[in-house]
């Protein structure tokens, strides 16, 4: 990781278009190896079960997931913010999930930018759409 100052929380939306070689993948690739990259755990779940399903590696997945970012845990904190900030964006975007919840709010927590391809995100102000 590397220490230009810039700090993304990258979603599931991310790192699947990162495994799956995509051009947005590449992007990504680009940010995580020119920034502080940040994964929150509720992400690596889901990506991990996106992954189980499809019949890839989940091991090498995993590995790859915590070798190049820092993975942020939830504590009661986050859990309580997240349940009131998925109330507040569902309003507006009721395709918001609580996985894109714990993204958003490990953002807020690291002032830190989610990067994400997720129409969902759109008009937020803390992510960085690719």
């Amino acid at each position: 990781m590397s220490t230009s100052g810039k700090k993304y929380v990258i979603d599931s939306w991310a790192w699947i278009a990162y495994f799956d070689g995509t051009e947005a993948g590449k992007r990504v690739d680009n940010v995580i190896l020119n920034s502080e990259a940040f994964t929150s755990a509720v992400t690596v779940a889901e990506v991990l079960s996106k992954a189980e399903r499809e019949g890839k590696n989940t091991d090498k997945i995993f590995d790859f997931m915590v070798s190049l970012s820092k993975i942020i845990d939830v504590n009661a904190d986050i859990a309580k913010a997240v349940g009131q900030l998925h109330a507040r964006v569902k309003k507006n975007s009721p395709n918001f999930s609580l996985a894109d919840a714990f993204a958003l709010q490990t953002a807020k927590y690291l002032t830190a930018k989610v990067l994400t391809g997720d129409p969902d995100f759109k008009g937020i102000k803390e992510a960085e759409l690719l």
